[in-house]
Parts: C-alpha cells; sequence; structure tokens
C-alpha cells in the first residue's frame, strides 16, 4: 500500500511540472511574438517616416509667387537676380537673345559695335528674343525684372519680354546693374512698354551686390 501511495505521488509531482513547463514555455512564446510584433511595428513606423521625409523634400519648391526675370549681358545682373531668386524664394527666368552678344558686340567705345549701331539706330534694337513665354505665368503676383543700363535706359533685349506679357495684377519691381549710372528713368520707360501691372520704384546695384545689401533693399520694399 505504502508503494502504491509513493507511486501515485511520484506521478502527480510529474505532471505538475510537466504543466509548469509547458505554460512557462507558452509564456516565453507569447512573449517573443510580442516582442516580434512591436520589432516590426517599429520598423514600419521608422520606414513610413523616412517615407514621408522623403516626399516632403522631393515636394519642396519655391513660393511659387516670385518671379525674377533677368537679362545679362556680362553676369553682374545674373548674380543680383540670383541673390533676390534665393531671397524672395522666387523662380528665375533668363532672357536670352537668339543671336547672343559678344564682348566685342558689348564695346560701346567702338562706334561700329553692335550696341552703339543699334543706339544710334533704334529700328535695330528689336531684338529677337528665345522666348518670352514664362511657364504658369498667372501664378505670380511678383515680379521682379532685372537688366543692366545701356547709355542711361535698360538694356533693349529686355523690350520685347515686356511687351510680349501681361502684367495685370502684378507688382513689378525693376533693379539694374551699373558701374556709375543710376536707375534713371529706366523702370518708368518700361512700364510705358509694358502698359499694365502696378510698377514700383526700381534699385541700381553695382556687380558684386552682397546679399545682405539687396536683402535690406527687399526689405524696405515691404511686400
Amino acid at each position: 500500500m505504502k508503494s502504491k501511495k509513493l507511486a501515485a505521488l511520484f506521478l502527480t509531482f510529474i505532471m505538475a511540472i510537466g504543466l509548469m513547463t509547458g505554460c512557462g514555455l507558452r509564456n516565453e512564446k507569447q512573449s517573443a511574438s510580442n516582442n516580434d510584433n512591436q520589432t516590426s511595428s517599429a520598423n514600419e513606423t521608422e520606414t513610413d517616416s523616412e517615407n514621408a521625409t522623403d516626399t516632403t523634400e522631393n515636394t519642396s519648391t519655391g513660393n511659387g509667387k516670385t518671379l525674377v526675370v533677368y537679362y545679362s549681358a556680362t553676369g553682374n545682373t545674373k548674380d543680383v537676380a540670383e541673390k533676390i531668386a534665393k531671397i524672395t524664394d522666387g523662380n528665375l527666368f533668363e532672357i536670352e537673345p537668339i543671336e547672343p552678344y559678344t564682348d566685342a558686340d558689348l564695346d560701346w567705345t567702338n562706334d561700329d559695335s553692335r550696341v552703339s549701331r543699334e543706339h544710334d539706330d533704334e529700328s535695330l534694337r528689336d531684338v529677337e528674343l528665345v522666348s518670352t513665354y514664362v511657364e504658369n505665368w498667372d501664378s505670380y503676383d511678383i515680379v521682379y525684372i532685372g537688366y543692366p543700363i545701356w547709355w542711361g535706359i535698360a538694356a533693349w533685349p529686355v523690350d520685347n519680354f515686356v511687351k510680349d506679357n501681361d502684367f495685370t495684377g502684378k507688382t513689378v519691381i525693376p533693379f539694374c546693374t551699373a558701374a556709375s549710372s543710376g536707375i534713371g528713368d529706366s523702370g518708368n520707360l518700361l512700364k510705358e512698354m509694358a502698359g499694365t501691372g502696378e510698377w514700383r520704384d526700381g534699385e541700381r546695384f553695382r556687380g558684386g551686390a552682397s546679399e545682405s545689401d539687396i536683402s535690406s533693399w527687399i526689405d524696405s520694399l515691404g511686400l
């Protein structure tokens, strides 16, 4: 009898250990599964966050309201135009003659150079441009127009761009580059050519104008 009781107690002990072990394994498996799910969820969140960042960077553009149009003969006006575009978060449009001006063409001290002949004969100033069309033109509220000063007026390659576009509803700000001449009446003459738009007083810059000087001028416009 004692042997049977001892055997029964031993079997009960063995079964109890087995049940405890099984529960432990199930708990470990559940814990491991939960950890895996949490890790997977974290990875998905991180991936989604990275994708969201990439999308934002890829779609980041200018404000879509400011356009900086310029004609540059020697690079000085281009430099100022690029700084204005950077400060205003605007877009750039370069006015390009179909027949670019060479250094010899720009030699105003030579009476027979291209600019000298065009200056003397206004009929020669009808400079054909690569394009006067600006994509999404209607979306721009503010248009800066830059040019070098030639004989006290805006370099005439700008003229056909101004004549070919409708500035209705736009604020137009001229700017120029010159070594010594001021902006003079150049902005008003362009305003007359355009016939539309709210034209503001312009500004003259020397070549190599600093970004801080340009930024101060833009701030003074109160746009």
